[in-house]
């Protein structure tokens, strides 16, 4: 199987930056008692332990075919990034509401604040970096596309869950950096724990729309549509092939998936047919080295 090594250094990017920030994270809101600042260090914790199931899941991806799994166990990516999305609902999201909440009910100052602002402001900077080494994973896959345009067409279920939490993580983390600075200035704790709810919004949010887009490949997606458009187009520009009845595809992690059925040209004898298919899947797998199933089946109808 063919992998995606490239999209392993935006999660190890994104696994360093998280452990450093959670760690600092965590002794400031011990130090402070912020319930933003808390909730942040819970979400660095859950993102830190994402990355590690991304790279488990990445690294099963590149199992090969086994009797009981014929197709390979590159899918498997879909399911950790499905996870991962599920985390960041219940251990990010469900876990900062919960602490908002607590913190309007029974309402602490937060001591030391500057400790605070300088740590969100390292996490800033450190998260800010992650996420430019995850956008420049995404540029070389948008090929001309808007970012919503690809979040909502790739197949890289591993970028994406990576791109929405550098995402969550920097706007969380402004948050929280203007919470704590309206709560030092005010001194009312109340800003402090809207600040806390917000992020915990804000992750619920971005943990929906992750865990939509990554059930639609769990389930079952084509390749992305300007893959399939450029497939379609091989197949009809090649001599040996007269029309293309179906071409169905479906994403098997960083790799694809291909049955065609089409009416091929007079080639003369049985031989010389075999021969063209054989010639046309050849080049067909040169031009999309993501294929690693391709079923050809030649036809006079659609029936």
């Amino acid at each position: 199987m063919s992998g995606a090594p490239g999209n392993v250094k935006p999660i190890l990017y994104a696994l360093f930056a998280n452990g450093a920030i959670a760690i600092a994270k965590g002794v400031a809101a011990f130090i402070t008692l912020s319930g933003a600042m808390f909730a942040e260090a819970i979400h660095s914790v859950a993102d830190t332990g994402n990355q590690v199931l991304l790279l488990l899941g990445l690294k099963q991806a590149k199992r090969p075919p086994t009797p009981d799994y014929p197709l390979g166990f590159g899918k498997s990516i879909f399911f950790w990034s499905f996870l991962v999305a599920v985390m960041l609902f219940s251990v990010g999201g469900m876990f900062s509401i919960y602490e908002g909440v607590h913190k309007l009910l029974h309402p602490e100052p937060i001591r030391y604040p500057w400790i605070a602002i300088g740590v969100l402001s390292f996490a800033i900077i450190a998260e800010a970096l992650s996420l430019y080494g995850c956008m420049q994973a995404v540029n070389a896959e948008r090929h001309g596309r808007g970012l919503l345009q690809w979040f909502r067409e790739s197949r890289s279920s591993e970028l994406i869950v990576v791109f929405g939490e550098d995402i969550a993580a920097l706007l969380g983390l402004v948050f929280a950096l203007i919470a704590v600075v309206a709560t030092m200035i005010t001194g009312n704790p109340l800003y402090d724990a809207i600040g806390t709810l917000m992020i915990g919004v804000l992750l619920l949010v971005v943990a929906w729309f992750v865990a939509v887009e990554v059930k639609a490949l769990l389930i079952g997606q084509s390749v992305e549509p300007r893959i399939l458009r450029e497939m379609r187009d091989f197949l009809l520009a090649r001599p040996e092939v007269e029309k293309v009845y179906n071409l169905l595809t479906m994403q098997l992690g960083p790799d694809a998936m291909v049955a065609v059925k089409a009416r091929m040209r007079p080639q003369g004898t049985e031989f010389e047919l075999l021969t063209a298919i054989n010639r046309v899947e050849k080049d067909f797998r040169t031009a999309f080295p993501i294929v690693i199933w391709l079923f050809f089946e030649p036809d006079h109808d659609d029936n």
